[in-house]
């Protein structure tokens, strides 16, 4: 009796999970791409690669100066008195410290744009996606990374990315 009790436990639970599975309508959606490809997302990566460009550049040129700076500091050890080196030693040590704060808050700044951007794209996203999912009765919108197959009909990137093209092509970073 105890094992019919289970058998149709099981059986009932199956068959609501079924019916409640064939009501739910499913979508996909592919993040990385909207970040990567909309108008707001394309421009600011563009303007974070060419911030990013121009610091590396900058600062290559610093770190150049600053090791001709000791080459030559290292080579004049000889001649200079011991007081005259320390205190150029001491001078080019400040400098190199200067160069490492300045990069790590250049870089430090790139970063927090990026993240910044990130979250205004999402923050964007979110609304337009809800009012999608309303308008066409979707129940789950699941990121196209964390799925291994589905059909190309359930995929609701390019309606997603249109709505967040209109509303913000441009991100304004500075």
């Amino acid at each position: 009796m105890n094992n019919i009790l289970k058998y149709l436990l099981v059986l009932f639970l199956v068959s609501s999970t079924s019916f409640a599975s064939a009501e739910q309508k499913i979508a996909l959606l592919d993040l990385k791409l909207i970040l990567n490809t909309s108008k707001a997302g394309k421009g600011a990566q563009d303007f974070l690669k060419k911030s990013y460009s121009k610091n590396v550049k900058k600062f290559t040129e610093v770190e150049k100066k600053l090791k001709k700076d000791e080459t030559d500091l290292l080579q004049k050890k000889t001649t200079l008195s011991k007081e005259e080196y320390k205190k150029k030693s001491d001078e080019l040590r400040k400098k190199v410290i200067s160069y490492q704060s300045e990069r790590r808050v250049a870089f430090d700044k790139i970063a927090s744009q990026r993240s910044k951007s990130r979250e205004t794209l999402i923050s964007k996203i979110n609304p337009i996606l809800s009012i999608y999912m309303k308008e066409n009765n979707i129940t789950l919108v699941v990121d196209k990374k964390n799925v291994l197959g589905g059909i190309p009909e359930i995929d609701i990137t390019p309606f997603i990315m249109e709505q967040l093209n209109k509303e913000l092509p441009s991100l304004n970073l500075k």
